[in-house]
């Protein structure tokens, strides 16, 4: 198959204070032209470190293995200004923070044609962008400074910007987390209908496993910085196989039920200083043996989706309301 993107063996070391910390641990992934794939995880599963490595955005001093390779571009060995003129011309980035990403200096209007220059976007009427993520009155936006606007609008302007340049893979990291849910129900699906229109490739990070069993076509289930299950969104949200996909969407608190008691899963997640001997999710596991601890899981096919696991699933148990959308 044709990837767009193609992630082999991905690890990420991060030296701090305490020592070091390896944030990704052998992580794969892929995303064929087109297509729309949800990451989900807890929070330090390395959803953020893998997205930013797309681009190389990570910190200079991140000690990187492994293979990113983007438009048949081997993102790790690319040049300064090739690099740059692959985030020009094949990747953007929609962040989490709105607000931080645009310059409090500038007024809306001038850091988006700055944001265009040299991109396909540059000749594009900034008011004719902001119209097209539906933000009324944009001559008057366009005016404004970042301080003057909400949350959800500078979001839109970030999205309009960043669509304005037609790239070929977008990356969302948590875009709407900060929003409520109107607003966070709005942006998504404007994202998503832009991707569409433009035939835009989209990695969507994300904890809404609602918004991602409506948007996504795949779902790659993150923890401790691999992979551990990646397939149809369908499969992976209706009838999941490993252990911690089915404790995470148990867990989920957008699908609480009220006097309901929400699972919880037992422990935190690791921090690694290398890579794991074994399973990761062992130590929080409900199936997990002996071997789990000592034998590190390789890739199986299982039902129509790949799934890192000794002891995967074999029935069907989570609750209606975590299912993907239909």
């Amino acid at each position: 198959m044709n990837h767009l993107l193609r992630v082999d063996g991905a690890t990420v070391d991060y030296t701090t204070r305490h020592g070091a910390t390896r944030a990704l641990d052998g992580a794969n992934l892929t995303i064929a032209p087109g297509e729309r794939v949800g990451l989900v995880g807890e929070s330090g599963s390395g959803k953020s470190t893998l997205g930013l490595l797309v681009g190389r955005l990570l910190p200079a001093g991140a000690r990187v293995g492994g293979t990113i390779t983007v438009d048949g571009r081997d993102v790790l060995s690319l040049r300064p200004g090739d690099l740059r003129a692959l985030r020009r011309e094949v990747l953007g980035f929609v962040p989490q923070d709105p607000v931080g990403a645009l310059d409090p200096t500038l007024r809306v209007g001038r850091q988006m044609r700055l944001a265009l220059r040299g991109s396909a976007g540059e000749d594009g009427n900034p008011a004719d962008l902001l119209e097209r993520v539906r933000i009324d009155r944009p001559d008057r936006v366009l005016r404004l400074y970042p301080h003057e606007i909400s949350g959800g609008m500078a979001q839109r302007i970030v999205i309009a910007t960043v669509m304005a340049a037609a790239p070929r893979l977008l990356v969302a990291d948590e875009p709407t987390a900060a929003l409520d849910a109107q607003s966070r129900e709005e942006v998504t699906g404007l994202v998503m209908d832009l991707a569409e229109s433009e035939g835009t490739s989209v990695l969507w990070l994300s904890h809404d496993l609602r918004a991602v069993g409506r948007w996504c076509d795949r779902t790659a289930v993150m923890y401790g910085g691999r992979v551990v299950e990646d397939g149809s969104t369908r499969a992976v949200l209706d009838d999941p196989r490993h252990p911690y996909t089915r404790a995470l969407s148990r867990s989920d608190p957008a699908h609480a039920v009220p006097g309901r008691r929400l699972p919880a899963i037992v422990g935190g997640p690791p921090t690694l200083v290398a890579g794991a001997p074994g399973c990761a999710f062992a130590p929080r596991c409900p199936r997990a043996v002996a071997d789990c601890e000592g034998h590190r899981p390789l890739p199986l096919t299982v039902d129509g989706r790949t799934v890192l696991c000794l002891r995967p699933e074999t029935e069907t148990t989570v609750p209606s309301d975590v299912k993907a959308a239909s």
